[in-house]
């Protein structure tokens, strides 16, 4: 009996897994694309492992709810105090992990693929000084911010860019954003992004990030 309530458990989550509205997307590059700044292994297993666990968890969170399924993530997530109580802080952890990652993924690219170009430093310089001062902001973010979380820049109502960091999972889509504004592009502050390479140097791949952006796709984000 205990062997057949194990198969039937097993069954019901390749359903809910198969039937969630939510997938893992294929990164836009392969695994090795990022290196020598960002090693394989550690692709494999943040996208493969940690992004895919986020995806399931909030397949099977919605999976109670199934008219949920008629939601974007956006909806969700900007939304998250309409939803089930006994739901909110399960989508807003893996609904923000599943939308977080999948922006990270496509703001990098293969080292000198997408350079930045005159028009995206202007706006940079005018809203931060200059490209150093711009970088040395955002390392900052990424450095003192506590714990797991990530670093934002973000373009305001206003229009003008703002440096953030968030904790978690959390953006600043969320409703519960202290600061909200449009993603232009973030950095993974976890532990689990960045270890097997540089244990506990955050500040290391910080800096070792710039070498990975893709500069089209923010300057793309920040204008529109």
């Amino acid at each position: 009996m205990k062997r057949l309530n194990s198969l039937l458990l097993m069954l019901f989550g390749i359903i809910v897994l198969s039937l969630g509205q939510f997938k893992l997307p294929d990164l836009p590059y392969k695994y090795n694309a990022l290196e020598p700044y960002i090693d394989s292994t550690t692709m494999h297993i943040h996208h493969d492992l940690h992004h895919a666990k986020y995806v399931s968890n909030l397949n099977e969170a919605l999976a109670k709810y199934p008219e949920l399924y008629k939601k974007d993530l956006l909806e969700l997530i900007q939304n998250i105090n309409e939803l089930p109580v006994d739901i909110q802080k399960t989508v807003r952890n893996n609904g923000g992990g599943v939308y977080n990652h999948s922006f990270f993924w496509k703001i990098m690219a293969a080292p000198g693929s997408a350079p930045m170009s005159p028009a995206l430093t202007k706006l940079l310089t005018d809203n931060f000084g200059s490209i150093d001062a711009f970088k040395a902001e955002f390392e900052k973010a990424a450095i003192n911010q506590f714990g797991s979380g990530w670093a934002w820049l973000i373009k305001e109502p206003s229009g003008k860019l703002r440096i953030i960091s968030t904790a978690n999972q959390d953006n600043s889509l969320m409703a519960s954003a202290e600061v909200k504004g449009k993603p232009i592009l973030t950095l993974d502050v976890w532990e689990h992004a960045y270890y097997l390479k540089y244990q506990n140097k955050r500040a290391a791949y910080a800096k070792a990030f710039w070498n990975v952006l893709n500069w089209t796709e923010v300057e793309k984000l920040a204008k529109n």
